[in-house]
């Protein structure tokens, strides 16, 4: 069921960028039984596909997971990745993150962090609990935000 699932996400988000004229084959797997994951090559198009702070990238997500949703597929967590955008935002995210976590541990005092999206939160509260500091999500909505704290 997992691979129809993964074919039906691949043909369906190859088909919506037909739409805008671009044929290209989308790179699709999932690694965990969870998440489908799908990956469109550069092309002359990533600016537009990707949208302003990749809000376009993130609607051809949703609208991937809803069509799979609407086919009663168990398996409709997609991650969509275009140009490989989202890989390097989270490796610049990552660099930012170990220089306020070692200054949190460097100054024992906690540190409030500019509010991001759920996925960048995610990758903060993972590398902290790496350096030995607990984190909190603080805020409502674009407003969301993390305080890294030193362990007590």
């Amino acid at each position: 069921m997992n691979e129809e699932a993964i074919r039906f996400a691949k043909k369906y988000l190859e088909d919506m960028l037909s739409f805008f004229g671009l044929n290209v084959d989308v790179y699709a797997t999932s690694e965990d039984d969870e998440v489908i994951e799908l990956s469109v090559p550069s092309t002359h198009l990533n600016g537009f596909l990707i949208g302003n702070r990749g809000e376009t990238m993130r609607s051809l997500q949703y609208l991937t997971s809803m069509a799979l949703k609407s086919k009663e597929f168990e398996m409709n967590r997609v991650n969509v990745d275009i140009a490989d955008y989202k890989r390097q935002r989270a490796h610049r995210l990552e660099e930012k993150a170990e220089a306020w976590l070692k200054e949190v541990q460097e100054s024992g005092q906690a540190k409030a962090l500019p509010p991001m999206n759920s996925a960048d939160r995610r990758t903060i509260h993972k590398l902290a609990s790496d350096y030995g500091l607990s984190t909190e999500s603080e805020g409502e909505g674009r407003d969301r935000h993390i305080v890294i704290k030193p362990e007590a």
